[in-house]
């Protein structure tokens, strides 16, 4: 009985160790050193003043017009993984701002908030472009953790945004986390889930109920297109069908068949480029 009472004593204490040590990792900043643009983007180096003192650093692309776009990148990457999008927005004419989320890339933040922490740089972004570009219709596409910044950061953005493209989405911090665990470790890694919960607010000073995007999607005044792949684990098909449920109209969802957790547009470019291209031609219109 002893040694069962031991053996018990040290699985919970190795399974704490383990989710507070996962913890730290995935709230620790991922800063990096980013450097130019390429030389092709035609782009200049920006950096975003922040209301709490911060920056976001990023590239600014010229468009001809038509109106500018936002790019927010996924969890731990940064500008970078956007580029492939800014390209072909900028080939059709759109204005461009890359940015490295807070505690990313090049970014000031002492800790990666999973959304809410970097809503404030978000409603920043955006008004660095309304004020680059006025008059002009802006729109933003969010990846994982920049669409749960974006959606977050609603309704505060003045004024709003003009169409907004959300990928790969969590509905709750909870379900992310148990996603992610029963992935990692099969059914009963769920169980570890409230442990990661419990650090929310000893880390980030938030708590689990801060962070649900699916709350905050009736929020969004502006047309919104609802993407994700339908063999994604970390959020699946149905959670984004309920994510879709919860926006408010105009309204589209885009199902990626096949696509796991992964960058959607990097799984297929071209239907990718075509369905997005299609969205913004249609809700990004310059005024008469």
């Amino acid at each position: 009985m002893r040694i069962a009472i031991r053996l018990v004593i040290a699985a919970v204490v190795s399974a704490s160790l383990l989710v507070g040590a996962a913890g730290e990792w995935l709230s620790r900043p991922a800063a990096r050193a980013v450097g130019e643009p390429p030389t092709d983007l035609a782009a200049r180096s920006v950096r975003v003043p922040v209301a709490d003192s911060g920056h976001l650093a990023g590239w600014f692309v010229r468009g001809h017009g038509r109106g500018a776009v936002l790019l927010l990148h996924g969890l731990r990457s940064d500008r970078r993984q956007m580029l492939g999008r800014a390209r072909f927005l900028r080939d059709a004419g759109y204005a461009v701002l890359l940015v490295d989320l807070p505690a990313h890339g090049e970014s000031s933040g002492e800790r990666i908030g999973f959304g809410l922490q970097e809503a404030a740089a978000v409603s920043a972004a955006i008004a660095y472009l309304r004020a680059q570009l006025p008059g002009q219709p802006v729109g933003a596409i969010g990846v994982s953790l920049g669409a749960a910044a974006l959606v977050l950061s609603r309704p505060s953005p003045s004024p709003p945004l003009d169409a907004v493209i959300l990928e790969s989405l969590y509905p709750t911090i909870a379900e992310a986390v148990s996603n992610r665990l029963d992935q990692r470790l099969g059914p009963y890694g769920r169980m570890l889930a409230p442990l990661l919960l419990w650090q929310l607010p000893l880390r980030l000073g938030v708590s689990a109920g801060d962070l649900r995007p699916v709350a905050a999607m009736p929020a969004l005044s502006a047309p919104v297109l609802v993407a994700a792949g339908t063999q994604d684990r970390h959020s699946t098909w149905s959670e984004t069908e309920r994510l879709f449920a919860a926006a408010r109209a105009p309204k589209a969802l885009w199902a990626v068949q096949g696509a796991p957790h992964v960058d959607l547009h990097a799984f297929g470019p071209d239907a990718y480029r075509a369905r997005v291209l299609a969205f913004l031609s249609h809700h990004l219109r310059p005024a008469d």
